[in-house]
């Protein structure tokens, strides 16, 4: 019988904070003397965090930082796990919760898109006058995504306006929706959105994670699973069917398991199945292959002539005359 006695958090909270390096010295102590894990961001404009821990610890932390002034009302995602899905406890000083890099930074408190609920998402993404736009990263897109979302191609958030400005042109005039993993990224970037002159922008509210446990939806129109920032690394949304959308970085054939690249310099995450990962060494390139501190290598003891030998072969297979 499987244990479910643990609880993963996802949660955050757009409130000024004064003494930030204060506030984060306290709550640092606090779910440290829990026993909780994670990691919790902390800036002048808010919270941002996910944290595991049994029911006991997250209770007692719900309570806590809904006794804070100004975070009563702090929405808490909750997955039921079968033990901790991080291996520390950190938080964590930034200037911004997300890192949306913008020349005027947005005060989600004064300018956001309007916030649906799952049910009134999932109405609209059948309007066919609606954009849906995946507000993360090319990664999580590819393991997971709304039916018919647009992928920008970004590696990092805080690259999204730029690609929206270059892409201006297939937006104007339509109803823009957009989601996240939790809400936190929609905040900002719906907001960017009303200051670029869209008008009609809207958001899920409380993320993919809401429209996944919310009753009226259960994911619904998802296809592929989420991308979660912790050891889980993905996690089922669809209730009702899964659809496998990802594809492994070398085969093309449906894959849903994610793995770091084994240059330390490079870390790119790619889909790869057990088998791809042995036969590429872990590795995104024949470069990465060849990198001296390629994590992969070592592990499996190999020496620069027999990764050379393993490349050559692989050319050969791919270009066989």
């Amino acid at each position: 019988m499987e244990n479910k006695n643990y609880r993963v958090l996802l949660y955050y909270k757009y409130r000024h904070i004064d003494d930030v390096p204060a506030f984060v010295d306290t709550h640092l102590k606090f779910c440290k003397s829990l026993g909780l894990l994670g990691r919790v961001l902390v800036a002048t404009e808010g919270i941002n965090g996910t944290l595991s821990g049994t029911v006991e610890m997250v209770n007692a932390y719900m309570e806590y930082l809904k006794g804070i002034e100004g975070f009563e009302d702090t929405f808490f995602k909750i997955d039921h796990v079968e033990g901790h899905t991080f291996k520390k406890m950190h938080v964590r000083a930034k200037k911004e919760l997300v890192n949306l890099s913008l020349e005027e930074d947005i005060n989600p408190l004064e300018l956001t898109g309007k916030h649906l609920e799952p049910i009134e998402f999932m109405e609209a993404l059948k309007d066919s006058n609606t954009v849906v736009i995946d507000a993360r990263n090319d990664y999580e897109y590819d393991l997971g995504h709304f039916k018919g979302a647009i992928k920008p191609e970004i590696r990092n958030f805080r690259d999204l306006p730029g690609w929206m400005r270059e892409n201006k042109d297939k937006f104007e005039g339509k109803k823009i929706l957009t989601y996240c993993t939790g809400g936190v990224r929609c905040e900002k970037f719906s907001g960017w959105l009303l200051k670029e002159g869209y008008e009609d922008v809207a958001q899920l509210n409380g993320g993919i994670h809401n429209y996944g446990t919310h009753e009226d939806t259960q994911g619904a129109l998802w296809e592929g699973k989420m991308y979660v920032f912790d050891e889980r690394i993905a996690v089922d949304i669809n209730k009702h069917e899964h659809v496998v959308v990802g594809k492994d970085y070398f085969t093309g054939e449906p894959c849903e398991r994610y793995i770091n690249c084994g240059n330390p310099d490079c870390n790119k995450q790619i889909l790869a199945s057990e088998s791809s990962e042995y036969k590429y060494l872990g590795s995104c390139s024949d470069s990465c292959r060849l990198h001296p501190r390629n994590r992969y290598v070592m592990k499996l003891g190999l020496t620069s002539d027999q990764v050379r030998n393993v490349i050559q072969t692989l050319n050969m297979e791919k270009y066989p005359n």
